[in-house]
């Protein structure tokens, strides 16, 4: 069996043409089995950009240097972490640990203290995905990006149900074409649509700035779109961060890092974007820490994502979570899904379903 990873109507890897990388995943359960989930980062340190992070002191890779005897890892030499899990130094051999602790154990507890503030944070239940509700019925959005839309000239996101239902407002001749939310006009040209998203940008609008970042990335023009996704999360925006990651990840417009690429899936899945939880969970997964991996996939589920709850299910079936858990699972999974419901979203569901016939 295998599983790949699900797309959105917005994934900025696709806007750069560059794929991400499937790697194979198994289970440390018997019997094992194959999987193909989208590598976005490798599992590493949380922080990011200090020197006592494991990968880099400086310009010098410590990840493949023994902390206490200073040896390279190469075919006949393989490092490992150190035991406490800080994710700062490794070691050739348990007698190098041991050396070092005298001088490695101070930095070694603070760090690991650190890391659990920071497992805190990221596994707390987030109340909604980083979409929140639509600002016109406040019922919560479909994680579908494509099931809502964005609106130019307020930037707001709109679910398709208010948009559908505003459409079917406007029928009348005597009405013009007007957002649901601001009633301003709707822009009838490409240009006067960028100009409006734009003005947004330069009233540091999050959402705005996003989108013109991703514009950017249509074109080519990789380091601004690096520049507008990085001041739009500087200002809160999941998605931004979600996309910075991936960015990372293929070294677009960037030096590749995975590290700062898992750091910004991190902010993003902490934030409610359920994809990048996903994303995390399948790093752990890759790394076979499968109990990292089923509270990732859990959270996600219990904002309503679909391919959460499949990996769940596979979790399950080889054992990793139980049947209560699998079970509380999905119940949370549907309530999500279903406190997304309305007529008016039915309505224009089925209306796109016809124009599609």
């Amino acid at each position: 069996m295998y599983v790949l990873y699900h797309a959105t109507s917005y994934i900025i890897i696709l806007l750069c043409r560059t794929p991400l990388l499937s790697v194979g995943v198994h289970v440390s359960s018997s019997p094992k089995r194959q999987y193909m989930v989208n590598k976005v980062g490798e599992a590493g340190s949380i922080g990011v950009g200090t020197d006592t992070d494991i990968g880099k002191v400086g310009e010098i890779d410590m990840s493949s240097f023994c902390a206490s005897c200073g040896i390279a890892e190469v075919d006949d030499i393989k490092l490992t972490p150190c035991d406490a899990n800080c994710k700062l130094v490794c070691y050739c051999s348990i007698a190098c640990q041991r050396d070092h602790l005298p001088v490695h154990e101070a930095t070694c507890k603070k760090r690991v203290a650190e890391l659990c503030d920071r497992d805190d944070l990221l596994f707390a239940q987030p109340e909604s995905s980083h979409l929140g509700d639509c600002p016109i019925c406040f019922l919560p959005l479909v994680v579908n990006a494509s099931k809502s839309l964005i609106m130019a000239c307020c930037s707001k996101l709109i679910c398709e149900g208010c948009w559908y239902a505003n459409k079917e407002r406007e029928q009348n001749p005597s009405m013009k074409q007007t957002c649901p939310f601001c009633r301003h006009p709707i822009p009838t040209t490409n240009a006067e649509n960028d100009a409006n998203v734009m003005k947004r940008a330069e009233a540091n609008a999050p959402v705005a700035l996003r989108k013109v970042g991703i514009q950017c990335c249509r074109r080519g023009e990789l380091m601004r779109a690096f520049d507008f996704l990085t001041k739009a999360a500087g200002l809160g925006d999941a998605a931004a961060h979600y996309h910075l990651s991936l960015m990372y990840s293929g070294g677009n417009g960037v030096e590749k890092d995975e590290k700062m690429a898992v750091y910004h899936l991190e902010e993003a899945a902490i934030a409610g974007h359920p994809i990048a939880r996903y994303n995390l969970g399948a790093i752990e997964w890759n790394n076979d820490s499968m109990e990292r991996a089923m509270k990732h996939f859990f959270i996600a589920a219990n904002l309503g994502d679909d391919k959460s709850v499949e990996m769940l299910k596979q979790g399950y079936l080889e054992g990793v979570l139980s049947k209560e858990d699998f079970a509380a699972a999905l119940r949370a999974h549907q309530a999500a899904v279903d406190a997304t419901k309305s007529p008016h979203r039915d309505a224009a569901e089925n209306a796109r379903r016809r124009n599609i016939k």
